[in-house]
């Protein structure tokens, strides 16, 4: 038995990429159908910078195949504005927006930290207690919306699976087993980030494993080598098939229970180009295929 691996980037909207990875004279509203077919899965960034609507979630999903799943990226108004303080308004206004639109495609919610946030245990408690975990739980909480909606609000959860949610931390104040525990209560997921100066931490908290690599030399730039995807090969396939992973820093050092977990990984390199050959080098190392772009991505 093995978990599910979903290898994928952040985002998909890069000047640069055009006419490297996209291919040349590729519309710009095709590039996330060209996309999809070359990943499983992509992080969607625009709904951490602002309130998206339901008919961009329809959007996208109609845009990708039925295989493929998105991450969505939760709003830096309730992490890095209100720093999770009176958030259950925000939360609502986030579900509401239309996330649930997405159907089938909706896969993990990804809460990121600013980096001069510090662990709060009462107060990062009071958050985790208010996640949905289920789409008929994320639609009573949209009904909690208020005016600062940009469309109507979406309240329907048809065919949404259950919802998985992931913390991504910036500041070494998290490295402490009360904040593991209170993962695991609340079966979130401890984001393992590789990055230049933040804590990449390994613990399981969740049945899922959340990666983002973000460029370990230089943040955002530096491509992965040969060597190093090869150590992250190992790494996930560890986790998808429940095997023991002790490469890297453990908060606990007695890890959860052994059993096979689904393993998302997002590379975050995206600047210098090398996201998305960082993506397919993992995949192929993983003995992973996708069918790649046909006409009908391609063409306008």
């Amino acid at each position: 038995m093995q978990g599910d691996i979903r290898i994928g980037v952040s985002g998909w909207t890069y000047a640069p990429w055009r006419g490297a990875f996209y291919p040349k004279g590729l519309p710009q509203k095709r590039e996330l159908a060209y996309a999809s077919s070359a990943f499983r899965t992509i992080e969607i960034n625009g709904t951490f910078y602002g309130m998206q609507t339901p008919d961009a979630f329809a959007h996208w999903a109609d845009e990708t195949p039925e295989d493929f799943i998105f991450a969505v990226k939760g709003s830096r108004y309730i992490t890095h504005m209100r720093r999770l303080k009176d958030c259950m308004v925000p939360l609502a206004n986030f579900f509401a927006s239309g996330v649930l639109r997405l159907g089938p495609k909706l896969g993990p919610i990804l809460w990121q930290f600013p980096p001069n946030f510090h662990f709060k245990e009462e107060r990062l408690a009071e958050f985790l207690a208010m996640l949905p975990h289920d789409a008929e739980a994320a639609s009573a909480l949209a009904r909690k919306h208020d005016d600062r909606l940009k469309a109507r609000a979406w309240l329907r959860a048809k065919d949404c699976p259950p919802l998985r949610h992931a913390i991504e931390i910036r500041h070494e104040s998290f490295v402490d087993p009360a904040f593991t525990a209170l993962l695991r209560k609340h079966d979130v997921a401890l984001v393992c980030a590789d990055t230049v100066e933040w804590p990449l931490l390994m613990d399981t908290t969740s049945d899922f494993v959340y990666c983002r690599l973000h460029g370990s030399e230089k943040l955002y730039h530096s491509a992965y080598d040969a060597a190093a995807l090869d150590r992250w090969s190992r790494r996930v396939a560890a986790w998808s098939q429940g095997k023991p992973m002790t490469d890297g820093r453990f908060i606990e050092k007695r890890q959860a229970n052994r059993k096979p977990r689904d393993v998302f990984v997002y590379f975050d390199n995206t600047d210098k180009l090398h996201a998305p050959e960082d993506a397919r080098s993992l995949m192929a190392r993983l003995g992973q295929t996708r069918p790649g772009p046909t006409q009908n991505d391609i063409a306008a």
